[in-house]
């Protein structure tokens, strides 16, 4: 086995991808913690204080505190949306803790990932039967996204018994929304 030793690999002038092997299997093994390219862009956002909504209405979750945001693709003072400007596959997970602030009031809450407005995914939970004071709903799903106007949004919709419906947020970060790249 041969060994190469170099500061700087770079690509051709006017190229963006620098190939390692073209013809032969190639595994790159990197350094433990290097970046390779995956998982980046990456966000995590979480709801900094409680969020008051009204019953049956679709909300979206105002995450507006950062606590990685590796491009600066993810709003969190306007739209509260996430648009990665590299495209690829991404991994996609919410949670929302929801409350009715009263015992057996909650009788049904979901959480709904969209993109560019429209639903991807809806996780719904139904507690008609046995009505309580809520629930932590989570979810997740792998999205393809173009890297220039695909955008993903974190909606929340509840069904109460009385008129007080909640997002607990908070340090805890009991209700959070985030993604990363995991290829192309």
């Amino acid at each position: 086995m041969s060994k190469l030793e170099t500061n700087t690999i770079d690509t051709v002038s006017g190229t963006t991808n620098l190939v390692i092997g073209s013809t032969n299997s190639s595994t790159v093994t990197f350094e433990n913690g290097a970046v390779t390219g995956h998982m980046y862009p990456a966000f995590h956002a979480r709801l900094n204080s409680n969020q008051d909504i009204s019953n049956a209405v679709t909300t979206k979750v105002q995450c507006g505190t950062e606590e990685l945001d590796t491009d600066g693709y993810y709003d969190n003072a306007t739209n509260y949306r996430f648009t990665p400007l590299v495209a690829g596959k991404y991994y996609v997970y919410a949670q929302a803790n929801l409350s009715a602030n009263a015992n057996t009031n909650f009788v049904h809450g979901n959480i709904d990932l969209q993109k560019n407005g429209s639903s991807i995914v809806i996780y719904d939970h139904n507690l008609q039967s046995n009505p309580g004071n809520g629930l932590s709903v989570q979810g997740n799903r792998i999205i393809d996204m173009n890297g220039s106007t695909d955008y993903l949004e974190f909606f929340v919709l509840m069904n109460t018994n009385n008129s007080t419906q909640r997002i607990f947020g908070g340090s805890t970060g009991t209700t959070f929304f985030g993604a990363y790249r995991i290829g192309a």
